[in-house]
């Protein structure tokens, strides 16, 4: 397996593993993100301007999983902190070490960007991914709270 960034030519293969991040967390269908949305995202990988990396974990020619990564300024450190957005794998690569490889691949390029810190979060259903991340990083204490305009 191969962690490596991802490219223009695999957006058919990323916009699989894509659909499936989206579909487990309920954006599917009617729910799903509109098209417009994907497209921005897809293209803030490849613009240099951008904060926003994408990743992906790759075997015998078929990518297993991806994530995505941004950098932030923070009032509490002078380098950038990162914040690992997604992270998904197919279900058939889940307990061989997909993730973990992701993962461990973001904080290496944070620790060469300056990054003091990784975070992430995750639902609180998401058990199976939560024992992944018990063994890799701790848990910050805090809670988020969000407020959506329509």
């Amino acid at each position: 397996m191969t962690i490596r960034t991802v490219r223009r030519e695999d957006f058919a293969a990323w916009q699989k593993l894509w659909d499936g991040y989206n579909a487990f967390y309920g954006r599917s269908g009617a729910t799903a993100l509109p098209a417009e949305v994907t497209q921005t995202t897809w293209s803030r990988f490849f613009d240099v301007y951008e904060p926003m990396h994408a990743l992906v974990a790759e075997s015998a020619g078929s990518l297993l999983g991806l994530t995505h990564f941004l950098y932030h300024r923070s009032t509490i450190a002078l380098g950038p902190v990162c914040y690992l957005q997604d992270l998904f794998t197919v279900e058939a690569a889940r307990g061989h070490g997909v993730g973990r490889a992701l993962i461990e691949s973001v904080y290496e390029r944070a620790r060469a960007a300056g990054s003091s810190r990784v975070y992430w979060q995750t639902h609180e259903t998401n058990a199976t991914a939560m024992r992944l991340y018990d063994r890799i990083a701790e848990k910050s204490g805090f809670l988020v709270y969000r407020h959506l305009f329509n």
